[in-house]
């Protein structure tokens, strides 16, 4: 008896976690979107990942930084995690402002 291969075969969207802000009031949270835009970044979809979560860029680049400078010191690099926190946070609120009003999809 021969098992198929491709059920076999496990995508990253069966272990994608549910939003409980969603599932509990209706309501997408700041977060919503971020899962799924990682995951077209994984796939190499980057305007797709851009469209689903804008912020993706700036958190990714600010994971790297914060695990750079874990092994390599530089002068200015509290300054530069600061304004790619504050890059990041800002493109979050900003994004989600405009997904709320319906502005986006």
């Amino acid at each position: 008896m021969k098992i198929p291969l491709v059920p076999l075969l496990v995508s990253i969207e069966d272990f994608m976690l549910p939003c409980m802000n969603k599932k509990l009031f209706g309501i997408d949270c700041p977060g919503c979107g971020m899962q799924r835009a990682a995951v077209h970044l994984i796939k190499g979809e980057f305007g797709a990942a851009f469209e689903m979560y804008p912020a993706i860029y700036g958190l990714v680049a600010l994971v790297f930084f914060v695990l750079f400078t874990q092994f390599v010191k530089f002068r200015f690099q509290t300054q530069i995690k600061i304004a790619l926190g504050i890059i990041t946070g800002a493109t979050i609120i900003i994004n989600y402002i405009l997904k709320m009003n319906n502005l986006i999809h």
